[in-house]
């Protein structure tokens, strides 16, 4: 927990305040994600799993928006998703799984391109409220962290429609 609070004691401006809200996101919100079960079965794991493919998807195609920018990204994006290919891959199976569950295989697939699509269709514009730069630093620090729950917290943050408000104390 302090470790987290130090890091946002260290981010002052711009992108990193951002990954400061990062961080005391994941210290408060990681400790009762990280106690719940790993399957993605019921309801709260296909939310789960629904939330760590979007967030897959927003970096992806923000990534793609940004790439002609100072603030490409592309590379963190590459990292991010070779450190969590195993989470990133069981949460696409799950929704795969939960779509399919009565029209067979190939309808399992389709459905769950559909679903891809909507999702990288929102994003299309760019976040609603992070710019190039933020997603970037987010990314970053991403590709550093470790499990599923970890990528939940920052998820719920990340997929937020509005910027959430967070104090950080100085």
């Amino acid at each position: 927990m302090g470790q987290g609070i130090a890091k946002a004691r260290r981010y002052r401006s711009g992108a990193g305040r951002i990954a400061a809200c990062v961080a005391s996101v994941l210290t408060l919100v990681a400790a009762p994600v990280a106690a719940q079960p790993a399957g993605w079965a019921g309801a709260r794991g296909v939310a789960q799993a629904s939330a760590l493919r979007e967030l897959d998807i927003m970096l992806m195609v923000t990534s793609l928006r940004c790439r002609h920018t100072g603030d490409d990204f592309q590379a963190d994006f590459q990292r991010f998703e070779a450190a969590h290919m195993a989470e990133l891959n069981a949460a696409a199976q799950a929704l795969r799984l939960a779509a399919g569950h009565t029209g067979g295989p190939a309808e399992a697939d389709r459905a769950a391109d559909r679903m891809s699509v909507v999702m990288a269709n929102r994003y299309g514009g760019g976040h609603p409220w992070m710019s190039c730069a933020e997603l970037g630093a987010m990314t970053r620090d991403l590709a550093q962290m470790h499990g599923a729950a970890n990528l939940l917290a920052v998820a719920d943050y990340a997929l937020s429609e509005q910027a959430p408000r967070l104090a950080i104390a100085p």
